[in-house]
């Protein structure tokens, strides 16, 4: 199932770098929000996941992520998030890069994640951007406020902003220097981040995909590994003489 050059790549304590997307979060029954999942109260993701959207009505918005918190809440990682907990104990050198808010791998156990999309857990100030704790909000509830006066937001990347600029800066930088880069469960669409694997491979990195089905990275990788990552990440590691 796997090549013997990836198994004796991963004997070698390589630099590895994994870029993990929506597939990896729906094996454990997150939904996608995308087609008829996206829909909310006659809402799709697209209308709800804005700036615009949450200055024009800031409680239905709140409203939204906190349906999307409280679905997470009762939701647990699969055995894919625990492979990738036990790789960043087991490797010197592994950088876990998410394009998923739900903050399972931490959940998991990965202590080290960067979040190129934000993390639906916790809240910033929409005026000066200070973080805040998680805050959970009820339909009905005045909107929370900062100590500035802004009003608190969700902390994820909405449509047509930046993702945060020190996050992705690392997250390059780690694409750069690996040896190893696995691509998980993404589509390989969604830019900047759908670039990391790419530039990996130009510098020299042995690039793995794994994912469900084929993808537009498919044909730069490899090695393309067919099948849900839960199944494949332990096998992976096994067949890499990895305790997990």
């Amino acid at each position: 199932m796997f090549s013997e050059t990836l198994i004796e790549l991963l004997k070698k304590d390589p630099k590895i770098c994994v870029l993990t997307g929506a597939g990896v979060s729906a094996e454990s029954g997150v939904p996608t929000f995308r087609g008829k999942e996206g829909i909310w109260k006659k809402f799709r993701a697209e209308e709800l996941a804005t700036v615009d959207a949450f200055l024009s009505n800031p409680e239905l918005v709140l409203a939204w992520y906190q349906h999307r918190r409280d679905i997470i809440d009762n939701i647990e990682p699969n055995p894919g998030h625990y492979a990738l907990a036990k790789m960043e104990k087991h490797f010197s050198d592994f950088c876990l890069v998410t394009q998923n808010v739900d903050a399972l791998h931490r959940k998991a156990g990965s202590e080290h994640v960067l979040e190129v999309h934000g993390n639906i857990m916790r809240n910033k100030c929409l005026t000066c951007g200070k973080p805040v704790n998680r805050l959970d909000f009820k339909e009905g509830d005045d909107i929370p406020r900062c100590e500035c006066g802004g009003m608190i937001r969700p902390d994820v990347v909405w449509f047509g902003e930046m993702l945060p600029a020190d996050v992705f800066a690392e997250a390059n930088k780690k694409s750069f220097q690996c040896e190893l880069f696995l691509s998980i469960g993404t589509s390989a669409i969604v830019y900047p981040a759908a670039g990391l694997p790419i530039a990996a491979k130009q510098r020299g990195a042995y690039l793995v995909e794994i994912n469900v089905q084929e993808t537009e990275l498919s044909t730069y990788a490899d090695e393309v590994l067919l099948g849900p990552s839960g199944e494949i990440l332990p096998k992976l590691l096994m067949a890499a003489g990895i305790d997990i």
